[in-house]
């Protein structure tokens, strides 16, 4: 049987993105065009997914109502031969169902992971987490859930990152490596010191996982940053005998869990859309030709103090 359920915990409160998140949830700011939780949609869908379980949180009503029919908008729009502008929208409503849990207390990553334990059941999962963004040709969690399906383990996704980086993330010990890309996993440690870190392979928001998560985050105290963290719930389902994998997956990883990370995104996004790389290339050019001005007068004023001294 092939993965066809996922989570999405989105029930973070995006401080980090305030004022803009004070009553708009950050999985719904823009990459372009799109809120970014529709681009893990996609991905999901394009992997096989039929149903995605959504944690959220408070002021996250929003999210319901951009993955659901509008027919008022939809009238309005069709009555200006203006239709396809919801296509994509509505390719992703109708291609999967939705359905929403509530994180009553914000008690981390883990514990969002276990609040939806009741609609998943007892089948295997992938989980999303929106922070990451992943583009290439093939969607990673399709990569992870063939990994899953033909060594019949759990799957993480993992990219290098540099060591003095490792304190972000949770960082998987190798037991063996089967090709360059391919790991079984002999630990995770969550957020580790430089001298801690067992390696640089760092977890990146892409998970297929047994149903026997949930007995592990059950049973699981608060860890790292006073939360209960889903890498400690990892961790027991290896003491307990079932096989973990690493796969370092292929394709573009954005990081849109900071500010500047979401306008790279964007940037990066629109330097590669047929509709806007011309523009924002030619802009990025006279933006430089500017620069570079304001830089040599910059220079100028400052030769021109110390020949003042």
């Amino acid at each position: 049987m092939g993965v066809t359920k996922a989570i999405i915990p989105a029930g973070g409160l995006g401080t980090r993105f305030l004022p803009a998140t004070k009553t708009s949830p950050k999985e719904m700011l823009p990459i372009l065009d799109k809120p970014a939780i529709q681009y893990i949609a996609e991905e999901g869908i394009r992997s096989g997914i039929k149903n995605f379980v959504v944690v959220t949180g408070k002021n996250k009503n929003v999210i319901e109502d951009h993955f659901d029919t509008n027919p008022e908008l939809e009238n309005f729009l069709s009555a200006r031969d203006k239709g396809h502008l919801l296509d994509e929208i509505n390719k992703v409503v109708n291609a999967a169902d939705f359905i929403y849990v509530r994180q009553k207390e914000p008690l981390g990553l883990g514990h969002a992971v276990w609040t939806a334990r009741h609609v998943i059941g007892d089948e295997p999962m992938a989980i999303f987490l929106p922070d990451d963004i992943i583009a290439g040709n093939t969607p990673a969690m399709s990569q992870l859930i063939q990994v899953a399906m033909q060594e019949k383990c759990n799957v993480v996704a993992v990219q290098e990152v540099p060591m003095d980086q490792v304190g972000r993330y949770g960082i998987v010990a190798i037991r063996k490596q089967f090709s360059p890309n391919l790991f079984q996993v002999k630990e995770l440690v969550e957020k580790p010191s430089i001298a801690q870190a067992p390696s640089n392979l760092a977890i990146v928001g892409r998970y297929v996982l047994s149903p026997n998560i949930f007995k592990a985050l059950e049973e699981q105290r608060v860890g790292a940053g006073g939360e209960i963290q889903l890498t400690d719930a990892i961790q027991s389902l290896l003491f307990a005998g079932e096989k973990v994998f690493a796969y370092k997956v292929q394709g573009t990883r954005y990081d849109i869990g900071t500010p500047l990370g979401l306008l790279k995104a964007n940037l990066d996004f629109a330097l590669k859309h047929p509709k806007y790389s011309e523009q924002i290339l030619e802009y990025l050019r006279k933006l430089d030709k500017d620069f570079v001005v304001m830089q040599g007068k910059a220079q100028a004023l400052s030769k021109g103090a110390q020949a003042a001294l």
